[in-house]
């Protein structure tokens, strides 16, 4: 008896360690590792035909370039429906179908070939739209437009296509920058967690706007407090949450900021905690930030600076929710309008716009340094990469 036992102990130090190996692979292995890479660019300046496709592997950072997805102008934001069946572009233009607008595009997207055929398209409402999302129900668009300095909300029907705007809000008033405050330009939307506000951020006014909304009809009715306040000619660009939503950073693009504010999602207010700079003290040229992500981890945050070509990381005290810089590291290239992290977190891919390349780094997850892995594709001014699991 007591060799029985004996035994089956001694078996179980042996084996459990095996089987616990196992759980690991077969747990990572069930994890999409193939992705589909859609990268947004300008055209009208370049020789960019519109949208293009490309293949990563997670595992690897490996992206290789398939084909031109969509042939359509300036392309420079786009989203995935949630349900991952279509794909939703900007056309950052100044005049659409005679009037000061841009547009939205809607296409089918074939997932095993990573193939896009357009739906219809739609003016987007005001001048140089920038940015597109979808609320929490995934029912309709949310679109940032820049020179128009307006929002505008879109159904979207069941077949993918985008229905006659919801609703349409144009904003007011200036900065004290004469260049690049002369009026509003709204250059970010994206809608809360729990989708009970939608949250813009315009550069020109120095504010995250705050608008309740409704979610059955696509309206946004203004919140109480409206918005959340930048420092007077900061130009606030673009907004990230951290993964518990209690805090959120805004990055602003005249200034070269990073603001830390923690966030009340029961009024949709926000409260300052700290603004850093995403630049050396002594570099002094001209530099406009680009884009900023939350690891999905929770402990690091990313900005890009375009001037100074680089990527900062920021640590996230995740009691506090404020930052500490931890080093910024080269884009290797010119112009990172954008980057974005693949699904898996374990990649940062780098959209240098006057270099016409995407930069690949590895993301080390204890200490969150980026290391340039050698991938390096060509894409005539890329402006945004966004991923799609390829079936």
């Amino acid at each position: 008896m007591k060799m029985t036992r004996r035994f089956f102990a001694l078996l179980l130090i042996i084996v459990a360690p095996l089987l616990l190996s196992v759980a690991r692979v077969s747990g990572d292995k069930a994890k999409p590792s193939q992705y589909f890479a859609f990268v947004g660019t300008y055209t009208s300046k370049t020789d960019s035909k519109g949208i293009y496709s490309f293949h990563f592997d997670s595992d690897t950072g490996q992206l290789t370039s398939i084909a031109v997805a969509a042939t359509t102008q300036d392309p420079s934001f786009l989203t995935i429906a949630p349900n991952e069946k279509y794909l939703y572009a900007v056309n950052e233009l100044g005049e659409f179908d005679g009037k000061k607008s841009g547009a939205v595009t809607s296409y089918s997207l074939d997932p095993k070939l990573g193939k896009l055929s357009q739906l219809n398209q739609v003016p987007s409402g005001g001048a140089d739209p920038c940015y597109v999302s979808f609320d929490g129900t995934g029912k309709y668009l949310l679109v940032a437009n820049y020179s128009g300095g307006s929002v505008s909300t879109f159904p979207v029907a069941s077949d993918g296509r985008i229905e006659p705007a919801a609703a349409f809000v144009q904003h007011s008033g200036s900065g004290p920058n004469k260049e690049r405050q002369e009026g509003p330009h709204a250059h970010f939307i994206a809608s809360s967690a729990d989708n009970r506000f939608v949250f813009v951020v315009d550069l020109g006014l120095d504010e995250v706007v705050v608008y309740h909304f409704d979610a059955a009809k696509g309206w946004l009715i203004p919140n109480h407090p409206p918005f959340a306040k930048l420092a007077p000619g900061a130009g606030p660009r673009h907004l990230a949450f951290h993964a518990n939503r209690k805090f959120a950073y805004v990055l602003s693009e005249v200034n070269s900021t990073v603001t830390a504010f923690a966030y009340d999602g029961k009024n949709g207010s926000f409260s300052t905690l700290q603004t850093l700079s995403t630049i050396p003290k002594d570099f002094k040229a001209r530099n406009d930030t680009a884009e900023i992500v939350v690891h999905p981890s929770g402990k690091f945050l990313y900005a890009s600076n375009r001037g100074h070509d680089s990527i900062a990381e920021f640590t996230i005290d995740p009691a506090r929710g404020t930052l500490t810089l931890a080093g910024d590291f080269s884009t290797q290239g010119k112009e990172p309008r954008n980057f974005a992290l693949d699904p898996t977190g374990k990649f940062l891919l780098a959209a240098n716009q006057e270099s016409n390349n995407i930069v690949v780094f590895r993301i080390d997850q204890s200490t969150g340094a980026l290391t340039a892995t050698g991938q390096i594709s060509q894409v005539p001014a890329p402006v945004d990469i966004v991923f799609v699991p390829a079936k």
